[in-house]
């Protein structure tokens, strides 16, 4: 691991951040090409003979990956102060960067933090189309991209819980949403519920507050906006969800191969599918590989409707702006190619020609989404039955996991956690002290690379039992390993379980606390504030009605509880889940992170049901 003594954490910070801009899938690597690139213009003195062979030296497998620590030694042995400032320097022209200095009391005079005018004018023009027909947006709908209309719009929470819904459909009740007469508790409750909604899908919203968002802080609002556009372009992009990419499939490659690939793998093979189709050459990445738009032109040519089927006329491509001799204004015409398709979202010319990683990848991904032009295969031997989506308590921890900004972000709940990386980190959030000297890092060498990976889930199991004194009879590192659903759910659960007490009893003084514990308090609390509901367990029949949760958040929050929304006798199915839907958001409203779904609450699953309680007793006892 790099020694990280000569740097300051703000400079770590930087350091992170710049990384960050670069690591675009999140996947804790960067390409050699990427760097290379930027090393390249920042004016080092540094021959090319040189760069490669700093590259090589720090490649440990020799697969053209660097990691954070590899990045970090790269910037030491560079540090002379001039050659480490054009560096930075160049990371940030990269993106087309805004520094801002910071102004709050807590950040030093020199602090500065960057933003990228490209991505808040692709997030505002997507945001536009996306609500440009809701009447609750028209205040602030459509914004100017070349202003800073967005830092204002997302102010009083209405546009990011609309994203947010946009992304992840029924995510929030639209009935917990304040739209009229805001008031400055009224717009914090909004911000509350957006923050704790978007934590629910999988953002990450550790460091971000409702007052940053108030403020219209443009790292953090452009930061959170992403993953919420993000998450919702690749919620299709996954194989239990659209069988066609099982035309992707290589020769030789299982189908388990494939379900393994995260969606950012998925679009690279789709884009190189209809590029080898094309006659021509593979791209690597959606960054230094599509510049002079000539995959580009090819693929929108190859996905375009042909008119061979029904009711969907031809759009034929205009190719002659390949014969464009400037790069930019290729660019141009190749994006008002992508119009005529409805496509052109998220970059500009300059963006394709600049090669920036992130609004590339939402191009794609917007395209993808619209033509993917494949068909499922019909006589290929392929285990259907084994395409089966996941479930809702797998969706649940995989979200929780993604929101506590674990690396790796999971994609496929199973497969990411084989080599036990995320589940060492999740230890960490619960307080669990990992020896990271026991722990294989990826790359992994090709030969023998499962066996690190066994090594690190018999560790795993082992701190389970030892350290975290969690019951784990009959589960071994290797049913971690090769993904066992009914084991793998029982370590999870634990880990969820415990970080929800952990934050009860942080809030209670180190006070130990058991289900016993917040099924007291809990009835407690609803007889003290008069209300009829009691619970005698967390698999109480009474949920399935949502009263009990509703009176609790109505016992903690007086008045917030709109009662005549609901129905609250003789209930059928459909009215249980209208009033769960309500509670969900309703306790993400009065500012308990949930992560549970409407559906846990009406068929009373007691994991799920004992989490809603124990956020509300967490939001309960905050207020005493």
């Amino acid at each position: 691991m790099a020694s990280t003594a000569h740097f300051s954490e703000e400079e770590m910070a930087e350091l992170r951040e710049a990384f960050c801009k670069v690591d675009i899938s999140g996947n804790g690597f960067i390409h050699a090409n990427d760097l290379t690139d930027v090393l390249k213009a920042a004016n080092l003195p540094l021959p090319g003979y040189k760069a490669r062979e700093l590259i090589q030296n720090l490649t440990t497998a020799g697969d053209g990956r660097i990691s954070f620590d590899e990045f970090i030694s790269i910037f030491q042995n560079l540090k002379s102060d001039d050659v480490a400032k054009s560096f930075r320097k160049q990371i940030n022209k990269k993106e087309g960067i805004c520094a801002i200095g910071g102004t709050s009391e807590q950040s030093s005079a020199g602090t500065q933090h960057s933003y990228s005018e490209e991505e808040k004018y692709a997030f505002v023009n997507w945001i536009n189309k996306a609500l440009e027909k809701d009447p609750d947006c028209k205040h602030v709908v459509p914004m100017n991209p070349e202003t800073d209309d967005l830092f204002q719009a997302v102010g009083d929470g209405i546009v990011l819980c609309k994203m947010i819904n946009f992304s992840v459909p029924d995510t929030i009740d639209e009935r917990t949403i304040n739209k009229k007469k805001l008031t400055p508790f009224t717009i914090q409750e909004n911000l509350n519920l957006a923050l704790n909604s978007a934590s629910a899908i999988g953002c990450h919203v550790v460091n971000i507050g409702a007052e940053d968002l108030k403020e219209g802080k443009p790292y953090l609002v452009l930061g959170l906006l992403w993953q919420v556009i993000k998450i919702g372009l690749f919620a299709d992009i996954e194989i239990s969800r659209n069988e066609a990419l099982i035309a992707l499939l290589r020769e030789g490659e299982s189908l388990e191969d494939l379900m393994k690939l995260s969606p950012e793998e998925l679009l690279l093979r789709w884009a190189n599918y209809h590029l080898e189709n094309a006659g021509c050459n593979k791209v690597n990445n959606f960054s230094s590989d599509i510049k002079d738009s000539r995959a580009y032109y090819h693929l929108l040519n190859q996905v375009a409707p042909k008119g061979d089927e029904e009711g969907i006329p031809a759009i034929t491509i205009d190719m002659s702006g390949l014969r464009e001799k400037d790069d930019v204004q290729r660019a141009e015409c190749m994006l008002q190619q992508a119009e005529r398709l409805g496509c052109r979202q998220f970059v500009t010319a300059t963006d394709v020609v600049r090669g920036n990683p992130k609004l590339n990848l939402a191009f794609i991904a917007n395209l993808f989404n619209k033509y993917p032009a494949l068909h499922k295969p019909e006589n290929q031997d392929i285990d259907w039955s084994s395409i089966e989506g996941e479930t809702r308590e797998e969706r649940t921890f995989r979200n929780w996991m993604n929101s506590l900004g674990v690396n790796p972000r999971v994609n496929h709940l199973y497969s990411d956690l084989s080599d036990a990386l995320v589940i060492f980190q999740l230890y960490e959030k619960i307080k669990v002290p990992v020896d990271w000297n026991r722990v294989n890092k990826p790359p992994y060498p090709k030969l023998g690379g499962n066996m690190k990976k066994l090594e690190n889930c018999n560790y795993a199991v082992e701190l389970g039992k030892n350290q975290a004194k969690f019951s784990l009879v009959g589960i071994a590192g290797q049913d971690l390993n090769e993904g066992n659903r009914t084991l793998t759910l029982a370590l999870i659960w634990q880990l969820m379980r415990r970080y929800t007490l952990n934050i009860l009893e942080d809030i209670g003084g180190g006070e130990k606390v058991n289900d016993e514990i917040i099924v007291s308090w809990v009835n407690e609390t609803l007889t003290a504030a008069g209300k009829d509901s009691t619970i005698s367990s967390f698999k109480d029949s009474k949920i399935s009605t949502s009263m009990p949760v509703l009176d609790l958040i109505d016992a903690i929050q007086p008045g917030s509880i709109k009662y005549d929304l609901l129905k609250t006798e003789d209930l059928n199915d459909e009215e249980k889940l209208n009033n769960a839907k309500y509670a969900i958001s309703m306790a993400r409203k009065i500012g308990a992170r949930v992560y549970a779904l409407p559906e846990d609450l009406v068929e009373v699953k007691p994991k799920m049901v004992m989490t809603v309680f124990a956020c509300l007793m967490g939001k309960g006892m905050k207020k005493v």
